[in-house]
């Protein structure tokens, strides 16, 4: 059964974070609050030995780790890795559109989202929002304007009767979503707006002009369970934070005897080719620092990695019940039957064998139910951050997650057993 005080507080989590910036630095209060002490990478750090830490780069990306009373070096890292980004509409630098009295915004689609699920629902904007005060200096802020701002109104059926046979979507023409209905008045200008949301703020006062933004809409329906038994919960946003959450959860409950270690990366919805991403330098960077504090051997962080193992964790795709043919009867994953472990004999997963085995003696012996999941052999599949970080770092992974339905979607659903069954998994994993 999962815990109702465990799926409350995911679901405040999810609803409190709208963008991979407000992700991380509610990540960052839940450290806080359990005794995790926040470094600054351009500071030098003296790592004590049984002690909490966590790092946050370019706001959307965090690392959180533990170090234990045992030498890294020897015994290495237990590492689990998710990703703080999902695919969504981003408002673009210059956004103002009007046309035939209304004021509509300008977005670009960021990562693979199902694009149609958008249409007729209220949106807010939430991002980060950099400026400039009177004496010069510059700053940043966060904001959320929680609020439904911005609809994008679908073409009446009367008006395309071809609709329901299927319709291609023009992402510059058809996405932009109306704001406010204009009239003869004076010209709207996004970034006035955005000031005047910063100035309200009393940390934001001194602001005098909004140099630039990294903005996104995100449906404002809150997340909740569903089901005739409350037996799912549905949401948006739980590819990836769902993962994000459980896996902070489980370090924040571990016994602090490894040396154990939370990656939450951006931009992988994207690639991940960036300073915040799996293919950038931050984990390996970190590693480096935690193992030079305890060792001055040359070859110390070629061992350490050798003896450690990494947990990729992002959601898998659960058989849907209308479209069971998707895929292969053999690997339906089904939502509440426990964790998925994810294989592609093409390593767009990167488990293999051993790595598998640790996951299933792990659960195994908590007696916590898995299940496996490979594509069909027809179809294309998609990728996690934990090929590219093996890769990186040349180390053990295995790619899991919970079974979802309507990955990519505006909104999707997940089991509500699931996370709490994977936590336990993952708590057991930095125990071990």
């Amino acid at each position: 059964m999962s815990s109702p005080s465990f799926n409350g507080e995911l679901l405040q989590f999810l609803q409190q974070s709208p963008t991979p910036f407000h992700a991380v630095a509610n990540l960052a209060q839940a450290l806080l609050d359990n005794g995790f002490e926040q470094l600054d990478e351009g500071d030098h750090w003296d790592l004590q030995q049984n002690s909490s830490y966590f790092v946050i780069r370019n706001d959307s990306a965090l690392i959180a780790f533990k170090t234990g009373q045992v030498d890294p070096v020897a015994n290495g890292f237990r590492i689990t890795g998710a990703h703080t980004d999902s695919p969504g509409l981003k408002i673009k630098p210059k956004p103002e559109i009007s046309k035939h009295g209304y004021l509509q915004l300008g977005v670009e689609v960021y990562g693979g989202a199902l694009l149609y699920p958008w249409f007729d629902r209220d949106l807010s904007i939430a991002g980060r929002v950099d400026y400039q005060t009177g004496k010069g200096k510059l700053g940043s802020a966060l904001i959320d304007l929680d609020e439904p701002v911005a609809f994008i109104p679908s073409l009446a059926i009367h008006l395309d009767r071809s609709a329901n046979a299927g319709h291609q979507i023009n992402q510059q023409k058809e996405l932009p979503p109306i704001i406010l209905q204009q009239g003869e008045k004076g010209r709207f200008n996004f970034d006035k707006f955005l000031l005047k949301i910063l100035r309200k703020s009393p940390a934001n006062r001194s602001a005098e002009s909004v140099l630039s933004h990294e903005l996104f809409l995100y449906d404002t329906q809150a997340p909740g369970l569903v089901g005739l038994k409350k037996e799912f919960i549905a949401s948006a946003r739980l590819d990836n934070l769902l993962s994000c959450f459980l896996a902070c959860q489980a370090l924040i409950k571990s016994n602090a005897k490894h040396y154990s270690v939370l990656v939450c990366n951006d931009h992988e919805e994207v690639g991940s080719v960036s300073a915040a991403g799996a293919q950038g330098p931050f984990l390996r960077s970190v590693l480096e620092r935690v193992v030079q504090g305890s060792s001055t051997a040359s070859d110390a962080m070629e061992r350490a990695i050798h003896n450690s193992d990494l947990w990729s964790i992002d959601n898998a795709h659960g058989v849907h019940p209308n479209y069971s043919d998707k895929h292969d009867d053999k690997h339906s994953p089904q939502l509440n039957a426990g964790p998925v472990i994810k294989i592609n004999a093409n390593q767009r997963y990167a488990s293999n064998s051993q790595s598998v085995a640790l996951f299933k003696a792990i659960c195994n012996k908590r007696k916590i139910p898995y299940q496996a999941f490979v594509m069909r052999s027809d179809l294309a599949c998609g990728s996690t951050i934990g090929p590219i970080t093996a890769a990186e770092l040349g180390i053990k992974t295995v790619d899991i997650g919970i079974a979802s339905l309507g990955m990519h979607s505006i909104r999707e659903l997940a089991g509500a057993k699931d996370a709490e069954n994977l936590t336990r998994a993952v708590t057991a994993f930095y125990n071990r």
